[in-house]
């Protein structure tokens, strides 16, 4: 549960304690990543502190200087070496190493962990078993010899275990360090600018988005968690979830276990519909005359109970779109809410850049601009739904979820 404290700092951030134009110290920064190579996450995130990047409008430099890069595995591509001689920093054997800069004590002010892609194997639910647990010990490791702990961003989910995710977050509390993890699409774009007010009352949420299970799901997930945690009372954890696939999909629509006009209202924000021809791209004909089927070759459905009585879905409709949009229905509202979490494209991809300022934020301030538990939460969501799916697609209660939290009191994603 978020602590008194730890609400009133997340707020504090959220309302923006670095004014333009302030005087701050330079930060020195460790990269701990998977690979460093073209488009890979840590490239993404990491030249951004190296270079800069574009917000509100405005080229912004970080007040930080990367010292220093651990690399896991250097593919065909690695910009690693690159890097380094070029911004003047250097690549060390081992995680110890990159923190300690060479030395025998922690002799960097934050720590930056992006455990994605790679070569790394998959466990039978399909989920890839990426070492972020494991970095992030070996980090937290480092603080306790050195006596001194400093904030660490953790990219995307925490772990793909549940049980190492909240050892984490405990963690974090235990030393006395802010930590920050999660998706871009919390904190990206929103068209339109679409802020549910804090303390509604959510009767129905359902998102829909395209891509396969693990990786982008979770960004799916967590796009619909900042939505819904801003319902009254904030949120109290997840009683049980189902995931299904395939046929069963549209028949659970039949039967109104999902609705078809929160999915229409969806689809209505998206920009990128694969219908069979420009006319069947209308979104109201794709859900109502059987275009769906033909375009999806394999639906699943997320369905997430919440303690409180929420029921909530998450749609993945891969060859239906290319992008992740959601619809809720609130009380005493008459019409529905939708907005579109805009993913620009590459090569700037400036919602990663609106995910470092975030980032950098808490590097400074040593405040998280959002509740980790989110992150937490929504790691459990998935590795649960996962489960179910790997357990013939069974509904699965989930008591260990039980991960309350306040969501920050202005949402944090990027405006224009």
């Amino acid at each position: 549960m978020l602590t008194r404290r730890e609400f009133l700092q997340t707020g504090a951030a959220a309302a923006g304690l670095l004014l333009p134009g302030a005087e701050v110290p330079i930060k020195r920064l460790a990269i701990i990543a998977t690979i460093y190579k073209y488009l890979s996450h840590a490239q993404h995130i990491g030249d951004r502190f190296l270079v800069g990047y574009p917000y509100a409008g405005a080229w912004q430099k970080p007040a930080i200087k990367v010292v220093s890069l651990y690399v896991d595995q250097k593919p065909e591509g690695d910009l690693s070496g690159e890097r380094a001689r070029e911004f003047g920093f250097q690549v060390y054997p081992t995680i110890a190493e990159a923190l300690c800069c060479g030395g025998k004590e922690l002799a960097v002010d934050a720590v930056l962990i992006v455990a994605e892609h790679g070569d790394y194997p998959r466990n039978e639910k399909g989920q890839i078993l990426y070492p972020r647990y494991e970095f992030f010990q070996q980090c937290a490791e480092v603080f306790k010899c050195s006596g001194r702990s400093v904030p660490i961003y953790n990219d995307k989910h925490l772990s793909y275990s549940f049980a190492k995710a909240k050892s984490m977050v405990e963690t974090s509390r235990r030393l006395d360090f802010p930590m920050l993890g999660g998706s871009s699409l919390p904190v990206t774009f929103r068209l339109p600018e679409l802020e549910l007010p804090l303390g509604c009352e959510i009767e129905d949420a359902l998102m829909v988005g395209e891509g396969g299970s693990d990786p982008m799901d979770f960004h799916a997930l967590e796009g619909l968690q900042c939505m819904v945690e801003r319902r009254a009372h904030g949120e109290t954890g997840v009683k049980a979830v189902q995931m299904i696939e395939g046929d069963a999909v549209w028949k659970a629509g039949d039967e109104g276990r999902w609705s078809k006009d929160l999915l229409i209202s969806a689809l209505s924000r998206s920009d990128t519909p694969l219908g069979m021809d420009a006319a069947e791209s209308r979104p109201e004909d794709l859900v109502s005359s059987g275009q769906l089927p033909k375009l999806v070759a394999n639906p699943a459905a997320y369905f997430i109970e919440y303690r409180d009585g929420l029921k909530a879905t998450l749609l993945m409709l891969d060859g239906a779109l290319q992008d992740f949009n959601i619809a809720a229905r609130l009380k005493g509202v008459p019409a529905i809410q939708s907005t579109q979490f805009l993913l620009t494209p590459i090569p700037n991809v400036t919602y990663s850049a609106c995910l470092v300022h975030g980032i950098d934020q808490m590097f400074q301030t040593r405040v998280a601009p959002y509740p980790i538990q989110r992150t937490l939460l929504v790691s459990g969501i998935l590795e649960s739904c996962l489960t179910s799916k790997f357990q013939n697609h069974q509904r699965l209660d989930t008591p260990h979820l039980d991960v309350a939290y306040q969501p920050p009191a202005r949402t944090t994603f990027c405006r224009s």
